[in-house]
């Protein structure tokens, strides 16, 4: 089993978010000598790929679990056998502390002066490409978390191509989560950034290049994360959660969640311009993560994780604020958008249970979907993701998979076996690591019985970090 990288930051405190099932790993690897407990089955193919931080140097200030350097880990599966491989994302910020041998940069909550570049939008940090993978057009799209390059990989080799300009057609930055629309073979993204515009909104046609970017005007600068679409329309957001600038001047990193201010969601056509853009009210949170959102009549769904409490008022030492900030807690919210008479309706999908980074089946994004996986978030000082939650719009009903004791697994992508049609017909796929024997496996999960546990196991020849966001390449599209 290979030994972790030890990486430290300089807060004089041990950084959780640099030990155990979050530390580092030392070595690039390519087997496919791999012992599987069950059978893999056969009619499972493509290929399952979850980015995440891997930080390489020891930091300058503190660590924060988004720094560290995007490494995407790979399982390729095909007629009943699987292949491990795991690689760095080659970004800009990656090749120059290579060459330096050390970091250059200070991390998201230091003070950014100094540091070598950043991104378009003037955001000097980092940009690690860490955060999630998109498929388009035959390659994966690694994206960063606060707008930045979208790295292109191959999605068997893993190896970095570039940045990605959709045929020198892009200027600014891309945003973390862009919506793929299988059907038309759009993109659909967005950027953000501190000075005016403070949002620009765009559209990739199927031919790859950008086809459409209009400006959007908004109270002052924001920190967006995700949007949705629908057929017809795109769903942008105005959260009353931003930078303190005040701190920011003074170098430091602080948010604000202003509650006296509504959330607003910006509906308005795929392709339309700014002052077709229709703003809906509701109540003051946050939101990572859209699941998924559809049309409805003259009504637009929208089913996201909601955070009610964004910005914890964090006691204690400068690292203790830092990890209370970093703690997931989101529900499964729906908001109901009214096209006729401008309402909003909104209320709890689940209430009770505390799960985020949800995965529907692609070929559904922006149509009705039944069903959503979230991985469940367990109550703990730092995130970890405990098991799995299958949603069920038409019923209501939920099922539940626990991954076991001191086991922690990772966004798990709806995947079809071959030739399915319905949006169960098919499996679950998620790194699992056990912080006890510091082992790491996949395990393929029948989506439509998550109670069952895992059809099989691939054991893994080293530990997988804890991280991000996944994606399932299906077999086809690999052709």
């Amino acid at each position: 089993m290979a030994e972790p990288l030890v990486v430290m930051d300089e807060s004089g405190e041990p950084n959780p978010y640099l030990l155990g099932v979050y530390a580092p790993v030392k070595d690039e690897t390519t087997t496919g000598d791999l012992r599987v407990i069950g059978e893999i089955p056969r009619d499972l193919n493509g290929v399952y790929l979850r980015n995440g931080p891997n930080a390489r140097f020891p930091m300058k200030g503190r660590y924060h679990w988004f720094d560290g350097d995007g490494m995407v880990h790979a399982m390729h599966f095909e007629n009943g056998t699987a292949r491990y491989r795991n690689r760095y994302v080659r970004t800009r910020a990656f090749a120059s502390e290579s060459a330096e041998r050390r970091s250059l940069w200070t991390g998201v909550m230091e003070n950014p002066k100094g540091n070598p570049f950043g991104n378009t939008r003037g955001l000097n940090l980092k940009d690690s490409a860490n955060t999630d993978l998109v498929f388009h057009r035959g390659r994966v799209l690694a994206t960063w978390y606060l707008c930045g390059a979208p790295y292109s990989l191959d999605p068997l080799s893993l190896e970095t191509i570039g940045v990605e300009t959709f045929l020198d057609t892009l200027t600014g930055d891309f945003m973390a989560h862009p919506k793929a629309d299988e059907h038309t073979g759009e993109l659909f993204w967005f950027d953000y950034g501190p000075r005016r515009p403070y949002l620009r909104y765009g559209v990739v046609g199927a031919g790859g290049a950008v086809e459409h970017c209009v400006e959007l005007d908004l109270p002052g600068a924001r920190l967006p994360h995700d949007m949705g679409i629908t057929e017809n329309h795109a769903i942008l957001m105005d959260l009353p959660l931003y930078q303190d600038m005040e701190a920011a001047r003074q170098g430091r990193y602080k948010l604000t969640f202003n509650r006296d201010l509504p959330s607003r969601f910006g509906i308005m056509p795929r392709r339309g311009q700014a002052g077709e853009i229709r703003w809906f009210e509701a109540e003051p949170c946050y939101i990572y993560h859209v699941v998924n959102s559809w049309e409805e009549g003259e009504e637009i769904i929208m089913d996201v994780c909601r955070v009610s409490r964004p910005a914890p008022a964090g006691i204690g030492s400068p690292l203790s604020r830092m990890l209370s900030y970093l703690k997931l807690d989101a529900r499964m919210y729906r908001y109901r958008f009214d096209l006729r008479t401008g309402r909003t309706s909104e209320e709890y999908v689940d209430e009770d249970h505390n799960t985020e980074f949800p995965s529907i089946d692609a070929r559904r994004v922006g149509h009705r979907s039944r069903y959503a996986y979230n991985v469940s978030v367990k109550d703990a000082d730092t995130n970890l993701f405990d098991g799995l939650v299958r949603y069920d719009n038409e019923t209501g009903s939920k099922q539940t998979h626990h991954f076991g004791e001191y086991r922690y697994g990772s966004e798990a992508p709806f995947a079809p076996r071959d030739g399915a049609t319905a949006e169960d017909d098919g499996y679950l796929v998620s790194f699992v690591t056990d912080e006890r024997e510091g082992v790491s496996e996949v395990q393929i999960i029948d989506a439509a019985r998550l109670t069952d546990g895992p059809v099989a196991r691939v054991l893994l020849p080293q530990r997988v970090p804890l991280g991000f966001h996944a994606t399932w390449v299906r077999s086809d599209q690999l052709r």
